[in-house]
């Protein structure tokens, strides 16, 4: 029952996954921010139905992300978690990097932000949890 142990990769997907929906329905459908609506104006415009659109694409990912961090010794489903992962985040980096460029600079931070958490999902995406104790070498 190797594949059973537990993994680093896949609790990430799965913690972070859940965050994604949680942050998706409280945080952009429950009660968008002043600041979130305001540098994603030029996205919302374009999006039927605007933040709570993108609210629920959050959600979705983030489910996707989680239910993809259940699965053991499936490396596919747990590399589409993370593309459900990187996705939004890179979304909101590249709008809030167009929004601080353009017409709402205070976005600056929030595409600092955003950019380095999408770096740091794909970063992690390619990382191999370490081996089982039993396995590594002793130290001396």
């Amino acid at each position: 029952m190797r594949g059973a142990r537990f993994s680093h990769r896949r609790a990430f997907l799965f913690v972070l996954g859940l965050g994604w929906a949680g942050y998706g329905g409280l945080g952009i459908i429950g009660q968008p921010r002043y600041g979130t609506a305001r540098g994603l104006a030029e996205l919302t415009r374009h999006v039927p139905g605007g933040l709570d659109t993108l609210g629920w694409m959050w959600v979705a990912c983030g489910t996707a992300a989680a239910i993809a961090g259940l699965f053991v010794g499936w490396p596919r489903v747990q590399a589409l978690g993370y593309v459900a992962l990187a996705v939004p985040a890179g979304l909101w980096a590249g709008v809030f990097s167009a929004a601080a460029a353009s017409t709402y600079p205070p976005a600056v931070g929030s595409a600092c932000g955003w950019g380095a958490f999408t770096i740091g999902v794909v970063l992690v995406s390619g990382m191999e949890d370490p081996p089982p104790l039993f396995m590594r070498k002793a130290r001396r």
